[in-house]
């Protein structure tokens, strides 16, 4: 949950103006000319609705997608240099099996941007109970085991887990100019050079499900995202 915070001249501002205060107001040329008080008085997220998912102070409960609009956008150069990227990133340490065809079997996952804690958990086998332990923390990207590794040329939007006994969870949210298949296969390829057994589904949506010896599962969800993007929710627990 971020701190508010107030700038100190913009605290004055409001003092002055309120009762008692003392002095006149300042004019609409005084606060043109002041960047501290025009950056507080016009941020978007005051007037923006399409902001509003910013605000995180529930982020451990409902776990929504809380990121703004994307700063890259995607294109036919994007998609093919990311596609270029991610193979030779998996042919560096072995050779590259064919993404299987979708099961039309029960199986797959959907995830929206404001898939709750619930649901991604769910969908790895862990307990609800386990969302109390949730934290977002984006360092939690840089440190993933290698099931769970995510390719080059991805933005990471959200990242959060948790390490409690029995619930050694991550989630992350990332966005990527590649194709979704491209996506899969990735993740099928890390998926099962780590020993897990992965499969491919077509419904409810384009995803793989991987399962591991014990507890251990990975989960990955494609969705349609702004600026022809793919957006991918992972889900990953060890134990």
């Amino acid at each position: 949950m971020r701190r508010a915070f107030i700038p100190v001249g913009f605290s004055a501002l409001l003092a002055a103006c309120g009762p008692g205060g003392g002095g006149a107001a300042p004019g609409a040329g005084e606060i043109a000319a002041d960047p501290v008080i025009a950056r507080a008085l016009h941020d978007p997220l005051m007037t923006d609705p399409d902001l509003a998912s910013r605000n995180e102070a529930n982020a451990a409960i409902g776990f929504a997608d809380s990121t703004a609009l994307p700063v890259l956008a995607g294109s036919t150069e994007a998609a093919a240099a990311a596609r270029a990227a991610m193979r030779i990133e998996l042919l560096e340490s072995g050779t590259l099996t064919d993404l299987p065809p979708a099961s039309k079997a029960a199986g797959g996952v959907v995830f929206g941007p404001m898939s709750g804690a619930e649901e991604l958990l769910g969908a790895v086998g862990a307990g609800g109970t386990c969302a109390e332990g949730l934290k977002e923390d984006f360092a939690l990207a840089a440190s993933l085991p290698p099931p769970a590794q995510i390719p080059p040329r991805a933005m990471v939007v959200q990242a959060g887990g948790s390490v409690a006994r029995g619930c050694a969870v991550r989630i992350i949210r990332y966005l990527t100019p590649a194709a979704g298949t491209e996506v899969l296969q990735y993740h099928h390829v890390r998926a099962s050079r780590a020993g897990l057994s992965s499969r491919r589904y077509a419904a409810p949506g384009d995803s793989i499900a991987a399962r591991g010896t014990g507890a251990e599962r990975l989960v990955v969800s494609l969705r349609q995202a702004a600026n022809g993007l793919t957006g991918v929710t992972l889900v990953y627990r060890s134990s």
